[in-house]
């Protein structure tokens, strides 16, 4: 059973740039293709981006296109989530998840999800 750890949060100035990583252990995930999500308080989990297992094909929420790259390692079993040009908006706790099966931009598709990391950034 695969178990997720993110790491990398913190609080930054707008326009700043933070990296997140989701370090994968007790399986491995080179076979899954893996999603970033985030979450304010009072909305829903929000689809943030996804990629392939071979990290060819990603695909990315609008608000972040652009700004954001999601990558992977998988001889490291960690996924990536480069953000930069942060906007308060972006402010959320980030999680990422393992895709299982139906639309890969719902939340509902995913699980083992990881216990979030929090990114806030000031005006």
């Amino acid at each position: 059973q695969v178990h997720l750890v993110e790491s990398g949060g913190g609080l930054v100035q707008a326009g700043d740039s933070l990296r997140l990583s989701c370090a994968a252990s007790g399986s491995s995930i080179s076979s899954n293709t893996m999603g970033w999500f985030r979450q304010a308080p009072g909305n829903a989990r929000e689809f943030v981006a996804g990629i392939s297992r071979s990290g060819v094909y990603t695909n990315y929420a609008d608000p972040v296109k652009g700004r954001f790259t999601i990558s992977r390692d998988n001889a490291e079993n960690t996924v990536y989530l480069q953000m930069n040009n942060l906007k308060p908006e972006d402010t959320a706790v980030y999680y990422c998840a393992v895709f299982l099966r139906g639309m890969a931009t719902m939340a509902g598709s995913y699980d083992y999800w990881g216990q979030g990391t929090q990114v806030t950034v000031s005006s």
